[in-house]
Order: C-alpha cells, then structure tokens, then sequence
C-alpha cells in the first residue's frame, strides 16, 4: 500500500473462514472471515498465500493478525494480514523448542534504512510485554531481500514470517507463549 494510506492500528480477529478471493486459485489475494456474524475482508501478503490456500479449508476457525490502513482519499478502511494461523492450536507450555527467533539484516542497506532503529524498538516492544527472555534476537548478514528493507524474519517453532512490524511480532508471540487452560 502506498503513502496514500495512514497505518490506524493492529488487529487480531479470530472468526470463521468463509472463502478465499482471487484470479488464482492456489494463490488468492483476500481471505473472507466472518468475526462476531460481521463478514470481513482480509488482504493476505504475498509470501503466504500459497501456504494458506493449502493448509486451510472455509468453515476452519482462523486467527488473523496484521494492521488496519485507511485509505487518506476515499476514507476506505483496508486490512492486511501479517500472520494467519488455526485458532485453537495451543503450543504446549513445556515444549523444549518453545524459544522464538528473530533475525534483523544489520546490513549498511536496511541499516540505513531504519535497520537500528527496528532493533531499538523491537527490544523495547518485546521488554514492555515481558516477551524478551523467551525471544532470541539475531542480528544477520545480508537477507537478500534489499528492496525490502529494513529486513526483519520472525521464526516461531516451524513457521516462519517475513516483513512484520514489531507490535505484530509481539501479538504474534503474545497468541504463541498464551494459551487458554481449556485450549491445552
């Protein structure tokens, strides 16, 4: 989305998957959720649409995580989806493999680009929701990923996300290490 668009806030929603949108069948654009009998529309990043389009059916319940953006021209409200997994999957409490990484290029391209400065502001988010000592924060080479930057990947257990603001990373942590008693 273009500078055309003012970032309002995080979301995470957890509701019904009701249909994917798209030209494409295995890679669709938009996922539709209905959330509290409200039917949403969820933009889905590129790097995931293969993924989800496999490993989810409609009628699957689904948490969605991402930010909400308006559109400064037509005062259209648009949601993009930063991580989309299964609602009711709990990681176990005890599980050896429960320590996430996060792995930011330090670079001189993304570090002039704001690479220290999502450092300094990834540590500080992780610290103020108690999230930093089940967080190893790895500082990389090169991700390859230039024009993209600055370059940040989130690695929780066997899933893997790319280009995530740190409050997102955060809620997605947050959704990991939290579990409800009925859940587990």
């Amino acid at each position: 989305m273009s500078d055309k668009y003012l970032t309002i806030s995080e979301f995470n929603l957890e509701g019904e998957l009701l249909n994917f949108i798209g030209d494409k069948p295995r890679k669709p654009k938009y996922l539709r959720l209905v959330v509290s009998s409200e039917e949403v529309e969820i933009k889905i990043p590129k790097e995931l649409r293969t993924s989800i389009s496999v490993s989810l059916v409609p009628g699957d319940k689904i948490r969605v995580v991402g930010v909400s953006k308006l559109n400064k021209v037509t005062g259209e409200l648009k949601l993009k989806a930063d991580g989309v997994s299964r609602s009711g999957v709990c990681p176990k409490q005890n599980a050896p493999d429960q320590k996430a990484r996060i792995m930011i290029c330090q670079k001189s391209g993304c570090l002039k680009r704001g690479g220290k400065g999502l450092l300094s502001e990834l540590e500080q988010t992780l610290c103020d929701r108690g999230l930093l000592d089940r967080v190893t924060i790895e500082r990389t080479s090169c991700q390859k990923r230039c024009s993209s930057a600055p370059n940040c990947i989130l690695q929780v257990g066997k899933k893997q996300y790319n280009k995530v603001r740190p409050e997102a990373i955060a809620s997605l942590l947050e959704n990991h290490f939290t579990c409800k008693s009925d859940e587990c």
